[in-house]
């Protein structure tokens, strides 16, 4: 990049990306970093199953980007983690900016075969880390603004898989929907204080795509074509979304597939009808559910599915 630092589009913004040492984490980090960033990657450098932590890949990203960068590698799976981190940040480059969730593991299993050990883990990795990490920069985000500074961003690492649904996806699935609801509440919280927050449902070659059990053909084929997307798409948007053109973007919930941007629609009502009486038979309601909503019911389609046509790269 041929600018100074400061001349940079994020020059003197500081950032926290979680996950930031592989995938799209790591293509986050660096080009945040690129931006003129300073960087906080936070990443224990579990396995994709959140097993055998290791210090060592956050700290050799580290070292590969040098100066502006710094690597946190506890599990952020609780509060005080999470507080140290963001801690890190300010005592290492004075402040917070940027906030990237993407840190995730999976551990997939059919309901009727699930242990409740892995939901916990999953949700605790996948939804409260990411609570914990924005209960802990908020304060400072909210300072901050009251200071003068410019207001911060947040961006929380999404799935398709909260939004469609997936085969032995429940854990990770439902934390990755709690990620859209915590996205919501965190931008109207943020609001006054001019910080944004967006979700981001990412298709791209990762661990997590790389672990995919296709359910049939149709899976199967999406998953050769998702390996073949770079993860840098994904990084660009999230600098999109951390920089100053997306100053009133807020609150949504947006994709990336190469070079294809969603934005996705979010739950609201799309039909509705009131009973005629007070009190009505099963029959009568079962006939009013089928003339206003039958039509209108969602399928059962699975993200894998929703998505599996060429991408543009």
């Amino acid at each position: 990049m041929g600018d100074s630092i400061d001349e940079a589009p994020l020059g003197g913004r500081v950032a926290l990306v979680t996950g930031g040492a592989r995938g799209i984490g790591l293509a986050v980090s660096r080009y945040l970093h690129g931006l003129g960033a300073s960087v906080v990657i936070a990443d224990s450098g579990v396995s994709v199953t959140g097993a055998e932590p290791d210090p060592s890949v956050a700290q050799a990203v580290a070292a590969e980007l040098g100066a502006r960068v710094t690597a946190f590698t506890s599990d952020l799976g609780s509060p005080d983690a999470a507080a140290e981190a963001v801690e890190l940040a300010v005592s290492c480059y004075g402040a917070i900016d940027l906030v990237v969730n993407n840190a995730a593991i999976l551990r997939d299993a059919f309901i009727f075969k699930a242990k409740p050990a892995d939901w916990g883990l999953v949700l605790q990795t996948n939804l409260s880390a990411p609570f914990y990490v924005l209960a802990a920069a908020t304060p400072h985000l909210r300072e901050q603004a009251k200071r003068g500074r410019a207001p911060g961003r947040i961006v929380n690492i999404t799935s398709s898989a909260g939004l469609y649904g997936n085969f032995g996806q429940a854990a990770y699935a439902s934390a990755k929907a709690g990620l859209v609801g915590l996205t919501r509440v965190v931008a109207m919280d943020m609001a006054r204080a001019s910080v944004t927050c967006n979700a981001v449902a990412p298709f791209a070659a990762t661990r997590v795509t790389g672990m995919i059990q296709p359910a049939n053909a149709q899976q199967a084929q999406y998953k050769e074509r998702a390996l073949r997307i770079e993860p840098r798409f994904v990084a660009e948007l999230v600098g999109f979304l951390c920089g100053p053109h997306a100053h009133d973007v807020t609150g949504q919930v947006l994709g990336v597939r190469g070079r294809e941007v969603f934005l996705f629609s979010q739950q609201r009502p799309r039909a509705e009808f009131v009973a005629p009486e007070r009190n009505w038979s099963t029959p009568e309601f079962a006939a009013m559910f089928n003339q206003h909503f039958r039509n209108d019911l969602t399928d059962l389609t699975t993200d894998l599915e929703a998505f599996n046509t060429e991408p543009v790269g």
